[in-house]
């Protein structure tokens, strides 16, 4: 019944994942490339066309410059929401975290974007006047940033919570209100998924290995990944230390699905599971792997 629910969405989420960092990337590339393109013609029109208060090429060095830097803190910002997501159970933390961020994004906006501006006034032999009152633009430029924040920490907050639930949410089952429950709670030998509005049960022992990322951990079972909400550290707690083992500080490998261990000049090693996911295993853990899974692998 796992199988079969979990191939039922008509989305193939494993597809998707494959491209899943290239399309990211170039959906910001093409965004703030079209936002560039639009707001230099509507500066070009203002200011050249209907005032004729610059030459033709500033308006372009004024946006260019802006959406250069805006590119330059994507992945700052990105680190933001998927650190600092807004949740029902915590938006409210979220919201105040996200409003001081905003301070320092828009500081360093106007500053690198400031100093672009001058390196292309001087190459065209000009100088470039941010202004007598710095105070003002800076108050000027932070309406519009604090924007221009929010707006990429929306989109990434919803595209994080559309891809969850293509791809399925795990979480722990919860205790019952009435009665005991049906397995342990310390240490679940199922997790419940949903998924488009459907729910099934993926057994703990099923799941093949699992990697950190922000605030969840991927539970990665038959070729897909069902994030949790948890820690590595908390989750390895409630796992069954026979069967699973802390390989790197971001990763936990199944025993029952390691394939090969290969070590590496550095002292590190890499792992092969039968589905060929390559893990890697730090010099740290590699010595605690080695007294775990003796010579039966490969010698490390």
């Amino acid at each position: 019944m796992n199988r079969a629910m979990s191939e039922q969405a008509g989305f193939d989420i494993r597809k998707f994942q494959r491209w899943k960092r290239p399309f990211e990337v170039g959906v910001w590339l093409l965004s703030i490339l079209l936002n560039t393109v639009f707001n230099g013609l509507v500066a070009w029109f203002d200011t050249v066309y209907r005032a004729h208060r610059t030459s033709g090429i500033e308006p372009w060095i004024w946006e260019v410059s802006s959406g250069l830097t805006i590119l330059a803190l994507v992945p700052l910002v990105v680190m933001a929401a998927r650190r600092w997501p807004f949740r029902f159970d915590s938006w409210r933390r979220s919201l105040k975290v996200h409003l001081l961020l905003s301070v320092p994004f828009s500081l360093a906006h106007v500053g690198i974007m400031v100093a672009l501006r001058h390196l292309a006034y001087a190459v065209m032999g000009s100088q470039y006047d941010f202004g007598s009152d710095w105070l003002q633009q800076l108050g000027y430029e932070y309406l519009k940033d604090i924007r221009t924040y929010f707006l990429f920490v929306g989109l990434i907050s919803l595209y994080g919570f559309v891809l969850r639930r293509l791809q399925g949410e795990a979480s722990l089952l919860a205790e019952p209100d009435v009665g005991p429950p049906v397995e342990p709670v310390e240490r679940p030998e199922r997790f419940l998924v949903r998924k488009l509005g459907k729910e099934f049960l993926i057994a703990a022992r099923e799941i093949e290995w699992l990697q950190a990322s922000g605030n969840y951990v991927n539970l990665h079972v038959r070729g897909r990944d069902y994030p949790l909400r948890a820690t590595m550290a908390g989750i390895e707690d409630r796992l069954d230390p026979g069967r699973f083992v802390r390989v790197h500080r971001s990763y936990v490998v199944n025993l029952d699905y390691l394939a090969e261990i290969e070590p590496l000049d550095t002292g590190d090693a890499r792992l092969s599971l039968r589905d060929g996911a390559k893990i890697p295993c730090s010099r740290r853990y590699r010595a605690l792997l080695r007294e775990r899974f003796g010579e039966a692998v490969v010698t490390l």
